[in-house]
């Protein structure tokens, strides 16, 4: 599929001078026109059959477990998840197909065989991935903004800041703008934090988690450095220690490259798909949980694959907690009144402030917790009226028990923090839990996505961000940089900035020279996106909040 005049905004770049046109033009047109073929069209298409079966037949599954849904909540729920793997099919096509830009360009593979083979490796990525990155990029709404996702105001929370990030994605590249989905994402959810912060009950309190919020920044922006250096340097130690001359041309035609660099073509796509399934594939499953634990609290607030075996070792670590936090306790006056420990331990997460009754408070909800667990052989047992409360109080204890940990009132030793720490393992084991058919439908998404977007990458990494064509030598460096660079992040990464720039900095590193263009793309990236998706974001959450 391609949307012909309209441009992926990771495309936004002016046309290249003429003579790259006039020599890269038959190219272009020979690689955009090859058909998929019968047997990629008939590959994609039953994955896609099977995969959504499968989503279909565990989702029904789930819910048969569950307490009866009401027609309203499908509505909601179905607006919801439409929403939010609508952003993902649009990231498809925005960051995605980066991946199969080189091989298709190079003609490596064919578009079809390509994106299929992408496809499955961004699966495998999404499979495997264990869901910090989405964690990561929900944690930049405070705790107590995650607890209310049942309420209207959660719910307004959760459409707000989703459909702006499709709404802002969609307007910028039907115009040619480039983005990143991460920035457009991580920018909705600091927009509607804040417009919940100045209308909702506590304005006083934080509506970003900023302390968050600079760690995923200081990744979003050293990433792209990492990709120019380390392509620039990796192609230069190629150069000195290659000296193959096949390695450092550029495509030819419809002319394949030679065996063996079509299979390091290859291996380099595979890399780079699996890492964006890895991390940036990510982005939008805490979201989908929290969609999913707000209509369907009684089958998503708690993991119930958790079983008895893991509920044995649960006992034991809290057991080892509860001891530790209790050791620590400061001689407290009996005259004043306790108040509850959910209180003081929400209102710990939102200032900071540590007080004498921190330590009692988290103590007494570990033993609370624990006082509950242990009544159940499986989370599946615990009462659907409890589920709820269940879940926000291990929530709430894990938060506290990180900030706690980094406290120096606290005062803990590495061991009794790495009990902890084990402790909290086990808390976010039965709560941040991503169920396997959440991933599968989110690569689902991905894979459509990048049916709509690959033939505009193809010419953008091949042609448009350096003066001269890219060669395979370039393709491949840049394609294991960025590879590396986004599977070794554990905070969310641009697919489409790691890569572009990995590209910039061979072209540099080759002397090719690079297009002005280029950097004033990437400033827009970072200087409009931001703010812009903060404010349509924000907007939306006022709206809905006045309809509310």
């Amino acid at each position: 599929m391609d949307f012909g005049p309209f441009m992926d905004p990771a495309l936004a770049i002016a046309e290249p001078p003429p003579q790259l046109m006039e020599v890269g033009s038959h190219q272009r047109e020979t690689k955009l026109s090859r058909p998929t073929g019968k047997a990629g069209t008939f590959v994609f298409l039953l994955a896609l059959v099977v995969g959504f079966g499968f989503v279909a037949v565990q989702f029904h599954r789930d819910l048969a477990s569950a307490a009866a849904v009401s027609p309203w909540t499908w509505v909601v729920l179905g607006a919801a998840l439409t929403i939010a793997l609508g952003f993902h099919f649009v990231n498809g096509f925005h960051d995605t197909a980066n991946a199969v830009a080189t091989v298709i360009y190079t003609n490596t593979l064919r578009p079809g065989p390509a994106v299929v083979w992408s496809g499955i490796w961004n699966l495998v990525g999404v499979l495997t991935s264990s869901g910090a990155v989405a964690f990561a990029i929900l944690a930049l709404l405070p705790a107590d903004t995650i607890l209310q996702a049942g309420s209207r105001a959660g719910f307004s929370i959760l459409f707000a800041l989703l459909i702006a990030a499709l709404v802002w994605n969609l307007g910028t590249w039907w115009l040619g703008l480039p983005v990143s989905s991460s920035h457009t994402l991580i920018g909705s959810i600091i927009g509607v934090g804040l417009a919940n912060q100045f209308l909702g009950a506590h304005p006083g309190a934080s509506g970003v988690n900023w302390g968050q919020a600079r760690s995923v920044f200081e990744v979003l922006l050293i990433s792209p450095i990492v990709g120019f250096g380390g392509a620039a340097l990796l192609l230069l130690l190629l150069r000195r220690f290659v000296h193959n001359p096949a390695l450092y041309q550029a495509p030819k035609g419809d002319e394949p490259p030679p065996f063996w660099i079509r299979c390091l073509l290859i291996l380099t796509c595979t890399g780079v798909s699996f890492g964006h399934g890895s991390n940036d594939g990510q982005k939008g499953m805490g979201l989908i949980m929290l969609i999913l634990i707000g209509t369907v609290p009684t089958a998503y607030s708690l993991n119930h694959t958790m079983g008895q075996a893991q509920l044995q070792r649960f006992a034991t670590v809290s057991q080892r907690a509860e001891e530790i936090l209790v050791s620590h306790l400061p001689p407290l006056d009996p005259s004043v009144p306790d108040p509850p420990p959910q209180v003081v331990l929400s209102s710990y997460i939102r200032s900071r402030q540590f007080t004498p009754e921190t330590l009692a408070a988290a103590a007494t909800m570990t033993s609370q917790i624990q006082t509950e667990v242990a009544r159940y052989h499986s989370l599946t047992q615990v009462p659907a009226s409890e589920q709820r409360q269940l879940r926000n109080d291990m929530y709430v204890t894990s938060d506290a028990l990180h900030l706690l940990d980094r406290a120096p009132q606290a005062r803990f030793t590495p061991a009794q923090s790495h009990a902890l720490e084990s402790y909290r393992g086990q808390l976010d084991d039965a709560t941040r839990f991503i169920p396997t058919w959440v991933k599968v439908a989110v690569a689902l998404a991905l894979g459509l996505g990048t049916m709509v977007g690959w033939r505009r990458i193809v010419v953008t990494v091949g042609e448009r961000i350096g003066k001269q064509h890219l060669t395979y030598a370039q393709g491949a460096v840049a394609e294991i940089v960025a590879a590396a660079t986004i599977i070794g992040a554990n905070m969310p990464v641009s697919t489409t900035h790691v890569l572009s720039s990995g590209v910039a900095g061979t072209m540099t590193a080759n002397g090719s020279g690079l297009r002005k263009i280029t950097i004033r793309n990437i400033a827009l990236a970072w200087v409009l996106t931001l703010p812009a998706a903060a404010l349509l974001a924000a907007a939306i959450f006022w709206v809905l909040h006045l309809i509310g």
